[in-house]
């Protein structure tokens, strides 16, 4: 099983940056793709930005150019670089892992951290 420890989110100012980080823990497991949903208010998940082992992403149109993931796969961490915040960035933003535990492929998210974008 994967433990996933989130850290960053908070409050900024539009057109600020956040930096959002997130690192999966566990025995015997490889880990695969990792990413970044969000959830704001009355609003359904949605994927923000993945990433794979070698490093092919995908984002969701209204974050292109503004946001940057990346990863450190010695330390099974995944880096979510905000820039040009926006109002409606506001959002708690849930880690996503995929990984393997033998053969079995799992799906996992983090506990969420709040992303405010407010004046």
């Amino acid at each position: 099983q994967v433990q996933l420890m989130e850290s960053g989110g908070g409050l900024v100012q539009p057109g600020g940056s956040l930096r959002l980080s997130c690192t999966a823990s566990g025995s015997y497991l490889i880990i695969r793709t990792m990413g970044y949903y969000r959830q704001a208010p009355g609003k359904e998940r949605e994927l923000v930005a993945t990433i794979t082992t070698t490093g092919t992403t995908t984002y969701r149109d209204s974050v292109k150019g503004r946001f940057t993931i990346s990863r450190d796969n010695a330390k099974n961490t995944v880096y979510l670089q905000m820039n040009s915040l926006k109002f409606e960035d506001t959002a708690v933003y849930y880690c996503y892992v995929n990984y393997l535990n033998g053969h079995v492929s799992t799906n996992t998210w983090g506990q969420g951290t709040q992303v405010t974008v407010s004046s």
